[in-house]
């Protein structure tokens, strides 16, 4: 079973102006490192990034009468996805067994007291109500060509 680990937040944000130190920025980036290591080293690694904070994004909105495009910065950071995880693994718990051990408690700060990581189950087709046989083959092809490249 594959699932995607969350991290929420923002660093960046304008609407969040606080700073690491640099002796935290320096041990966050040394703890995901390896924490990377260790999930690549048990073999349930399967992606892993982080994104630039929303001030250098744009979100697409799709309505009825069409859509339209907003520059970030975007408010509510907490709600903001700050980098990701994709593992294998064989159970949930044993994602969230990895998701526990994130090392994201070195950004908080005296003003911060939590941060956020959540756990999402990555479906397939095979897993979609209302898919036909036909968008199931479809996405197992697609799915085998990506990981083959």
């Amino acid at each position: 079973m594959r699932y995607m680990i969350l991290l929420k937040g923002d660093p960046g944000n304008p609407e969040d102006p606080r700073e690491l130190p640099a002796e935290a920025t320096e041990a966050l980036i040394g703890g995901m490192i390896a924490f990377q290591q260790e999930m690549t080293d048990a073999g349930v690694l399967v992606s892993s990034e982080g994104l630039l904070p929303s001030s250098e994004g744009v979100r697409v909105v799709h309505k009825r009468m069409g859509r339209t495009v907003v520059d970030g910065p975007f408010a509510e950071a907490k709600e903001l996805v700050a980098g990701y995880f994709v593992i294998e693994v064989d159970s949930p718990e044993e994602a969230v067994e990895w998701a526990s051990r994130v090392p994201v408690h070195h950004a908080l700060t005296d003003d911060e007291d939590e941060a956020i990581v959540e756990v999402r189950r990555i479906a397939t087709l095979d897993e979609v109500e209302g898919a036909t046989e036909e968008h199931r083959r479809a996405g197992r092809e697609l799915r085998e060509k990506l990981v083959g490249s």
